[in-house]
């Protein structure tokens, strides 16, 4: 292990991500919220890695649980901005008010990235690098559960405070895993970003080492241990 590794070794947060079983079918976001609360591990996403070029911070927090055949996470947001202007899945949600994790394959090298909107839009690849990419289609895509505490409609608001919840269900066979042979880790990383609203901004959970945002960076993810 060379210096470098050694020291992004250092640098890995790690969460501890408990089994809730049931999480991945509420009968409402309200109920999905307070199981959340109660039970899933939590995480502040509120690294700001380009402070001069993007210090803007707005408070971002993250929960995460697993079940037997799911990832649960869900997002709580508060900030100056409120901006959502991708209304179609796939499209270019992260220059609205936007919240994304990304995670390795356990098994093949590549990664996927979902990245989802304040208002529930998602886009979601299975990726190489930032280029090299295959987007999920639709009917993957509706097999991952969304919550918003939004309407489902477009937003470009700014000037006072918002506050919002996201929520996502993700199966785990699409991210590269058997529900009966599950692995003890995962790496990957949360990040908050909104590159088009009035207050630019670019977060994460684990410190991106990168001269200029780049989310795309498997090498700077941190930990997530299955219970």
């Amino acid at each position: 292990m060379n210096l470098k590794t050694c020291i992004k070794t250092l640098n890995m947060k790690i969460i501890d991500v408990p089994y809730v079983p049931g999480a991945e079918n509420p009968d409402s976001f309200d109920e999905l919220d307070a199981l959340m609360e109660a039970k899933a591990a939590k995480a502040s996403i509120d690294t700001v890695c380009w402070p001069d070029e993007f210090p803007y911070a707005p408070e971002a927090a993250v929960a995460i649980a697993r079940t037997d055949t799911h990832l649960v996470i869900l997002y709580s947001v508060k900030g100056l901005d409120l901006r959502a202007q991708a209304l179609e899945d796939n499209g270019p949600v992260w220059e609205d008010s936007c919240c994304e994790f990304f995670v390795a394959d356990p098994c093949d090298g590549t990664y996927y990235n979902f990245e989802m909107n304040c208002i529930g839009t998602l886009l979601a690849a299975k990726r190489k690098s930032r280029s090299d990419c295959t987007h999920f289609g639709k009917e993957t895509l509706e097999r991952i559960k969304r919550f918003s505490t939004l309407e489902k409609k477009a937003f470009d608001e700014s000037g006072r405070e918002f506050s919002w919840k996201t929520a996502l269900c993700i199966p785990f066979d699409i991210i590269g895993m058997e529900k009966d042979r599950l692995p003890e880790t995962l790496k990957a990383n949360f990040y908050k970003c909104g590159d088009k609203t009035a207050h630019p901004h670019f977060l994460s959970w684990n410190p991106v080492e990168t001269e200029h945002p780049d989310f795309h960076r498997p090498e700077f993810f941190g930990e997530l241990k299955l219970r």
